[in-house]
């Protein structure tokens, strides 16, 4: 396995460390323009319509109104800037949108979603050689809940939410055989409970982790890792149970290249985590998996799948493990012009309460995405796609059944780029 494929590996532990989805890249137009030799500077503007066939993510229960349809109109500025260095690189993504519903006037408290994100790595040694790679990444965004289907990347939060990562990890190549990295992340997740809805929990989180691994050969990698987690939950605020968990995960397994165009990354182990300060404690098997298949020039096909323990977002005083699988795949069509993407992805939550077992529940969430953009010229495209999203929770009766809909959303919409 290359050095560089090893870098590129570690922002999927470091950076996507709570929610997963995997959306195959397509071969992208050269566009842009450059200041220099060294960076291309990407600027968007897109405006868009959207049927909402359910608005509020609802239910129809005790003779209650249940799900009610609408549109809405978003307009979204976004810049991407790519600065290549001498032996090493930066990118840096922002994003801002508007938007207003027609007629659901509720929903409209609170007009705009905003997020940016920045990667950063350095190395001194290529593929097989001695050397040192560093790499880092920060991101903040802020998601209304009438939004989370569509921007948050496929964590399913049900509420208005903020979140800051920031991220980092230092590795060696001790030589074409052995090597090893050590990382460690912060992680802020907020809700705003202000939306008279049922209330959500967040967290703060720091993660040290170490991985060492031994390539034989470029076609196998055998790696070890763990990590330590610990947590500040809000849902033990008011109790009189201590409001920190940590967890310890360890996990063995491969990872490089099956074929030259097929790379992966299968390792399974062990977790336990303390909840409450160790009020309650879950141990059990879980697993880290990514692939990547370039089937052809314009076909691409990415898998993610992961497990882990957490405190409850959606729970009072309740911890849960989450099982999240995502599959996606990209295809570039009629001469470059025409980009079709598809993906799936499955979301399982047990969640267990440290006080009432009455309040355990299995939550399963469903959600796929078809996508069409097609150019039209080097500045104008236009672009359709479809979203649905389906909730089931197996005990209908807990916070009254919030957990059981069905959404789905169509847009079309025209992006100027340069």
């Amino acid at each position: 396995m290359t050095f560089t494929f090893r870098r590129a590996l570690l922002w999927a532990g470091l950076i996507s460390f709570v929610g997963l989805a995997a959306e195959a890249e397509v071969l992208d137009r050269q566009s842009g323009f450059k200041i220099g030799e060294r960076l291309t500077l990407r600027p968007y503007v897109s405006l868009s319509l959207t049927y909402d066939s359910n608005v509020d993510a609802n239910y129809a229960r005790r003779g209650q109104e249940g799900s009610k349809d609408d549109f809405l109109w978003t307009i979204s500025p976004s810049l991407w800037l790519h600065y290549n260095g001498e032996n090493w690189s930066t990118i840096l993504s922002g994003f801002y949108n508007y938007r207003q519903y027609f007629n659901s006037d509720h929903q409209n408290y609170n007009h705009h979603n905003f997020g940016e994100d920045l990667r950063w790595n350095w190395s001194n040694a290529s593929a097989g050689e001695k050397g040192w790679s560093l790499v880092f990444g920060e991101s903040y965004q802020q998601i209304t809940m009438a939004d989370d289907m569509v921007l948050d990347g496929g964590q399913n939060y049900s509420g208005d939410s903020k979140q800051f990562q920031i991220a980092g990890a230092i590795q060696r190549q001790f030589n074409q055989y052995w090597h090893g990295d050590v990382n460690a992340s912060y992680y802020w997740l907020n809700y705003d409970n202000d939306n008279n809805r049922y209330t959500y929990y967040g967290w703060d989180r720091i993660l040290v982790g170490a991985e060492a691994g031994f390539a034989p050969s470029k076609w196998t990698d055998i790696i070890l890792s763990g990590s330590w987690q610990h947590y500040n939950q809000d849902n033990l605020e008011g109790s009189t149970y201590d409001g920190s968990s940590q967890g310890l995960t360890f996990q063995g397994g491969l990872g490089s290249y099956m074929t030259d165009r097929i790379s992966y990354r299968l390792l399974a182990g062990w977790s336990q985590f303390e909840y409450a300060g160790g009020e309650s404690k879950a141990n059990g098997f879980v697993y880290t998996v990514s692939g990547n298949w370039k089937i052809g020039e314009t076909w691409n096909t990415m898998l993610l799948a992961s497990s882990y323990y957490q405190p409850s977002e959606r729970q009072y005083s309740s911890q849960s493990r989450v099982d999240a699988v995502s599959w996606g795949i990209a295809k570039v069509m009629v001469r470059g012009k025409l980009r079709a993407t598809f993906d799936v992805r499955y979301r399982h939550e047990t969640h267990e309460s440290l006080t009432d077992s009455n309040w355990d529940y299995n939550l399963d969430i469903w959600t796929g995405r078809l996508g069409l953009d097609y150019t039209i010229c080097r500045f104008l495209s236009v672009f359709a796609n479809v979203e649905y999203q389906k909730s089931m929770n197996d005990e209908a009766d807990k916070r009254g059944g919030a957990y059981d809909y069905d959404r789905w959303r169509a847009t079309i919409g025209l992006k100027l780029q340069y």
